[in-house]
This record gives C-alpha cells, sequence and structure tokens, in this order.
C-alpha cells in the first residue's frame, strides 16, 4: 500500500520533472516536516465540516446561535420544511458532533449551541466580505 509519504514524493517528482531535482528533495523534506505537524485532530474536524454540510443541520446550529439560548425540540421543528424525524436526526448528528448541547426535562428535549459551534459561525462570518 503506498504511504502519504511516497504519493507526496511521486507527485512532486511528476510535476517538478527532472528540471530541479535538488530543489525538490529540500522542499519534499520540507513538506514531509510539515504534514508531520498536522494534527490528528483532521479526521475529526472533518467530520464535524462534514455534520455542518447539510442545509438543514447548519439552519439549525444558525438558529439555536441565534436565538442565545436553549429551545426545546417542539420550537425548533416548526421552523424547518422538513419531517419531525429529520429534525431530530439533524439535532442528534449536531450533539454527536459536540455542536450542540442537549438537556432532558421530562419528555422534552432542550438545545443549545456549545462554544465550538459559536466559534465555528463568528470564523465563517468573519471571512465574509462587505459584499455579502
Amino acid at each position: 500500500m503506498e504511504t502519504d509519504t511516497t504519493r507526496l514524493r511521486r507527485l512532486v517528482a511528476d510535476e517538478a520533472g527532472e528540471c530541479c531535482e535538488a530543489e525538490v528533495a529540500d522542499r519534499l523534506a520540507r513538506l514531509e516536516a510539515l504534514s508531520e505537524g498536522i494534527p490528528d485532530t483532521v479526521d475529526r474536524d472533518v467530520e464535524i465540516l462534514k455534520t455542518l454540510g447539510s442545509e438543514t443541520r447548519f439552519r439549525i446550529v444558525r438558529l439555536l446561535a441565534a436565538a442565545e439560548e436553549e429551545l426545546c425540540v417542539c420550537e425548533i421543528t416548526p421552523v424547518f420544511e422538513v419531517s419531525d424525524s429529520a429534525v431530530s436526526h439533524a439535532l442528534s448528528d449536531l450533539t454527536d458532533a459536540g455542536l450542540l448541547s442537549r438537556r432532558k426535562e421530562g419528555t422534552w428535549r432542550y438545545y443549545g449551541t456549545t462554544d465550538r459551534a459559536d466559534r465555528l459561525l463568528a470564523a465563517l462570518d468573519a471571512t465574509r466580505g462587505a459584499d455579502e
């Protein structure tokens, strides 16, 4: 099985050709050092971003962030034009991803955003230009 380093070496060699083999070796060494510095949390971060990749899930997070307080599932569900089970599944996915907190009170469940969700939304908001 080909390793990431082997693939990286092959890719750089293919792109650079034979014109700058000494530079390629130096660049590969730097790239390998950089790739070792990438945190092991990449897979977890990608899963969180995938979770936010659904329009319904993203809108739920935005709704809860704008509410600035916990909302009962019975307050969330009517806002979306999807089935109750779709909202319930989205809430579960977002909670599992660590983007929502869930509190049960009797038969009702209340949801709110976590600090991580708030920071992700703030980061997205900060990247928008004045035209948006």
